[in-house]
């Protein structure tokens, strides 16, 4: 697995001894087509096998011959292509990263202020160039062109530099992104106003019209940075479900040594070590035990929230936590082959295996640059040959025209101003996109599939049937039941004294109380013997219970834990528990399958049980008896057949499969881990929001497709306007002016569809 999840690691990956992995944490990525860039710049370089790039977490996974590349010379290979390389080593990584990630985000978030607040000073001062009449609102000094000229120059070297560095990495590799887009665009405004301020009499003179385009060239850079600010802030903890995972590490383990006990760093533990693990600690490594005996609640393994009666020869597993009896095992798996280190290595991998969002407006702008550039010049070379005098003069200001109006604003803001109303609205309904891509893929998704324990169901046992026998009633059988297990730790015991104390039933002090391991509880309480366990306890003690076998028998269909109950030696009745369903399951299934998605429940319980909360709740597809490991295998299976995958659920045994899914849904009151490794939270934990986040990424997704095809429609129909196309015909022709006046009106129209999000609502179930 991967040593050093998050930042820079480098392992065999099974297979040719020939083989290795690094993943290496890059910075600088801004669309789809530096990925493809990036993808193609290190399969290029020699020994490389396969390469990787995932914008969403901005990581490079390359795997490469040793023997003949190495990592310093791909990352090398990441710097020569215009991208940074974060040098992250050893232990420290995770926090270098984040440090990295926070310092990029700092410097973002400076640019977008500076370019805030210089914008709104150069609109202030040019409302009488765009609209005389406004001119009164301007203090008479910021309408001066060389204050204006002065006042842009902090945003356009200064925020938009980053746009100049991109335009050059990328057309120094023979492509075309939206910072060229951007930069050529602004840079055209400003230098045509830049060059009219400071020689107005000699360019008027030679018949260019006196216009200035410095808010154009300030704003569409501003509005930019807001945009990537805003993706920006969306992707930053990416990596936090990775380092979550890490802290539940042991850091210390206490072995036996020379007969003695000591505590030693678990980075010491070897393969061979008699471990023992006290009440209450966590499972330094995964072993077998070789003494000793307890109940172990492996929960962060399972999800399942009854802890597993475990003795010699059972298996351990680090992280699990150990909740009654002290016992001695023996390690089998340390450091990187633990299933806890494994399950680190599916959540990093399956992040890392997350084919990028190909945003449609940053795959158009790969061909529309290099489009619009050919055009403007073929453009002035057709006017300046064919053009009426002066033919330079006419053919340069087609030229800026052309330029102009495609300026990429709307483009720019297509997707962004979507993606935050959307979100917005989202939050509203009480659901947290991770960010733009878990929106953008939510809509494509064709099967949903639900963890059941926490998920579907409460995740706690609770008391749902009393059957008594004999002279016992209902009250007094749960009564007896409830004392003895007032010093049980069990969940079904805590179940039954819960159930009690909401009835105010007064409970006895159990005077003996003997647990027997795998079968119940002998207790004494009030003088009379009661015990409570399953069948075997029953047979080994001489007790019938052949008249409670159906009931028996009914409820375990059901999918609930009976056990029976004793009272000085004759059979007093069944008690039953089960994890209840959650409030309003049975609704989001079925609001799922009306909107014609597979439903499908996964489980690491039983088949039987499976099968019965699945009954209950309505899905008719099974995956039981699934571990961590497996569950982010079966969701690889669905997408390998060509499904869309949301999987949704709450516990740490999940994170695999919530990172592996093409969108991972959280439950909001489960672990911080599946949180962190989802695309989408579901605040609340009601399971309608799963409905609501699909059916709000469809809304957005349409907004989005309306949003570019208006961004796009003025400039197929303006550009050939620009170009000069009805001038032999009809003598028109499009002033720079008014191509930035059609540029700022598609941003107002994609601005203002966008808004239309914001009376989004969740329909009713029709169940």
């Amino acid at each position: 697995m991967a040593d050093k999840p998050g930042g820079i690691s480098e392992q065999d990956i099974g297979g040719p001894a020939d083989v290795a992995r690094i993943i290496l944490p890059v910075r600088g990525m801004t669309c789809a087509s530096c990925v493809r860039r990036l993808e193609g710049i290190l399969k290029q370089a020699d020994g490389v096998y396969r390469a990787d790039v995932n914008l969403a977490t901005e990581k490079a996974t390359v795997e490469y011959d040793p023997s003949i590349a190495s990592p310093a010379a791909l990352k090398q290979a990441v710097r020569d292509a215009g991208f940074e390389v974060e040098a992250v080593e050893q232990q420290a990584d995770e926090d270098r990263e984040r440090v990295a990630r926070e310092r990029a985000l700092r410097r973002l978030t400076r640019d977008f202020v500076i370019g805030a607040v210089f914008t709104t000073i150069v609109l202030l001062g040019s409302l009488p160039h765009m609209y005389p009449p406004w001119g009164e609102f301007a203090p008479d000094i910021l309408t001066a062109p060389l204050v204006l000229f002065l006042l842009t120059m902090p945003v356009q070297f200064g925020s938009g530099w980053r746009f100049y560095v991109g335009s050059y990495a990328a057309l120094r590799h023979g492509t075309a992104n939206m910072n060229v887009l951007v930069a050529l665009g602004t840079t055209t405004a400003w230098a045509y106003s830049a060059a009219m301020t400071l020689f107005p009499n000699f360019l008027t003179g030679l018949g260019f019209p006196y216009q200035l385009y410095y808010d154009v060239a300030t704003v569409i850079i501003t509005l930019i940075l807001l945009g990537r600010l805003l993706e920006a802030r969306a992707r930053g903890k990416t990596s936090e479900a990775i380092r979550k995972l890490m802290g539940l590490q042991v850091k210390t383990a206490r072995v036996i040594r020379d007969g003695r006990e000591e505590d030693i760093p678990i980075t010491e533990v070897a393969v061979g070590d008699q471990i023992v693990v006290r009440p209450g600690e966590r499972v330094p490594v995964d072993g077998i035990i070789t003494t000793g005996r307890s109940a172990l609640d492996e929960s962060m393994l399972t999800g399942e929230s009854i802890p597993v009666e475990k003795s010699v020869g059972d298996e351990v597993i680090g992280a699990t936590i150990n909740k009654t009896g002290t016992f001695t095992f023996q390690a089998t798996k340390v450091g990187r082959d633990t299933v806890l280190a494994q399950i680190i290595r599916l959540v990093e991998e399956a992040q890392g295996s997350k084919a990028p969002i190909q945003r449609l407006a940053d795959v158009v702008a790969a061909y529309f640059v290099p489009g619009v550039v050919a055009t403007a010049v073929l453009s002035f070379i057709v006017w300046f040959v064919f053009g009426p005098p002066p033919t330079f003069v006419f053919a340069l200001t087609i030229f800026i025209a052309v330029l102009i109006i495609a300026c990429p604003c709307a483009l720019g803001l297509a997707t962004p101003t979507a993606i935050q109303v959307g979100t917005g609205r989202g939050a509203e309904n009480g659901i947290l996109f991770k960010g733009s891509e878990s929106l953008e893929t939510a809509h494509r998704v064709q099967v949903v599939i639900f963890d059941k324990t926490g998920t579907l169901t409460e995740g706690k046992p609770v008391l749902t049937d009393i059957i008594p026998r004999g002279e016992f009633g209902e009250e007094e059988l749960l009564k007896w039941a409830a004392s003895v297990e007032t010093r049980s730790e069990h969940p079904l015991g805590e179940a039954i004294v819960a159930e009690a104390k909401q009835r105010g039933l007064s409970l006895a002090e159990p005077e003996e109380f003997q647990a027997i391991s795998g079968h119940g509880v002998h207790v004494r309480v009030q003088g009379r013997e009661v015990l409570i366990g399953n069948r075997r306890l029953m047979a080994d003690r001489g007790i019938p219970v052949a008249d409670l076998d159906e009931d028996f028998a009914r409820l375990s269909g059901e999918g609930k834990t009976p056990v029976f109950l004793a009272i000085d030696g004759e059979s007093a009745g069944i008690l039953a528990m089960a994890d209840t369903l959650k409030k309003n399951s049975v609704q989001a299934v079925k609001e799922l399958q009306n909107l014609g998605l597979e439903v499908i429940m996964m489980t690491g319980d039983n088949r039987r049980t499976a099968e019965a909360i699945a009954r209950q709740v309505g899905i008719k597809r099974v995956l039981a008896e699934v571990l961590p490991a497996h569950k982010a295998r079966e969701v690889k299976r669905l997408q390998e057949e060509g499904k869309v995958v949301a999987m949704v659920g709450d516990g740490l045994n999940d994170a695999p499969a919530l990172a592996q899914a093409n969108v991972g849904i959280a439950i909001g009151t489960g672990t911080d881990v599946a949180m962190e490794a989802s695309d989408v939270t579901l605040i609340t934990g009601d399971l309608r929001g799963v409905v609501t986040a699909l059916r709000l990424s469809k809304a957005t997704i349409g907004i989005i497709k309306q949003n570019l095809f208006w961004a796009f429609a003025y400039n197929i129909v303006l550009i050939p306007v620009a170009a000069g196309v009805l001038y032999p015909l009809y003598g028109i022709l499009l002033n720079p002016m008014l191509a930035a006046a059609a540029m700022a009106f598609s941003s107002i129209s994609v601005v203002l569809n966008s808004l239309r999000l914001r009376w989004f609502k969740p329909a009713a179930a029709k169940v």
